[in-house]
């Protein structure tokens, strides 16, 4: 597990799982959310400059990290639902919340079904729940999300996603900083090798691409406003999660601020952390 001086790990029990938490410092809680193929550790940068101020919460999501790998469960509503119950587990009742990548995802669908535990919300190069999809786009979306129909494939997706060569590759490419993003490298390829683990990721993607993705198209959503305050921040050199995917957020949401990071790619926390640790404290105090 990565090391990080002061941390204190828990481990909670939530709808048929074990959860594992990393916690860093004290005061009003704020609560952190990974994405693929990452781990609390991903955070490891961040949490550090927000600890003078704040209880920060690091989850594994379930599948990753520390956090049992279960045969079903992830489902991003399903996942919400496991955040709502690790906050119920913590003794939390409100908490502020930050979400990269998958977990960005997961933070929108707390905040909708779970709005009354979410104060503040700050989403990171991550997608929301009202995608559209214009004709003059597909070709370039297509091309941008090949890998995930990869890592949805049954057995072809659970070696591609357990391998350090490819995982590596794939960091490499989306991020700008690469030598701060590889720096926790060794402590994430290692899980996936777990055959659970891999098929954990799996199911994360296959039911985002057969069931949700084509669900949310369709306008599951479509009545359905985010309410939560709102800051987006996003790596302007992200080439796979581009502005064009989440610009129009503002038409669902009652309050909401975009803010783009200079010479930052997929991943904020860790390219550009003092920056992020910047926004977070500002939004959060506000």
């Amino acid at each position: 597990m990565p090391a990080l001086d002061g941390v204190e790990h828990q481990f909670v029990e939530v709808r048929g799982a074990r959860l594992h938490v990393a916690a860093l410092g004290s005061g009003p809680p704020v609560l952190l959310l990974h994405g693929w193929p990452q781990h609390w550790g991903s955070w490891r940068r961040l949490m550090p400059l927000l600890a003078d101020r704040f209880r920060v919460l690091a989850l594994d999501l379930r599948g990753f990290g520390w956090s049992d790998a279960t045969p079903r469960g992830y489902r991003k509503d399903e996942l919400a639902d496991d955040v709502a119950g690790v906050l119920d587990a913590l003794g939390i009742e409100r908490v502020q919340l930050v979400g990269h990548d998958w977990g960005g995802v997961v933070g929108f669908l707390v905040c909708l079904n779970h709005t009354d535990r979410v104060e503040r919300y700050i989403p990171m190069n991550t997608g929301h729940v009202w995608p559209t999809l214009p004709l003059r786009r597909i070709p370039k979306q297509l091309g941008g999300s090949a890998y995930q129909i990869v890592l949805a494939s049954p057995l072809v997706g659970r070696r591609v996603g357990a391998s350090p060569r490819v995982l590596r590759g794939i960091f490499k490419l989306i991020s700008t900083q690469t030598d701060a993003v590889l720096d926790d490298f060794d402590s994430y390829a290692p899980r996936f090798a777990d055959p659970a683990r891999a098929r954990a990721v799996q199911q994360v993607y296959r039911t985002f691409q057969l069931y949700e993705y084509p669900a949310w198209l369709r306008g599951r959503y479509r009545d359905r406003r985010l309410t939560t305050p709102t800051l987006w921040l996003h790596g302007s050199a992200d080439p796979v999660i581009t502005p064009a995917l989440f610009e129009d957020i503002g038409e669902h949401a009652d309050d909401v601020r975009i803010e783009y990071l200079a010479e930052c790619g997929h991943f904020p926390p860790e390219e550009q952390p003092e920056l992020v640790a910047g926004h977070v404290r500002g939004f959060f105090a506000s």
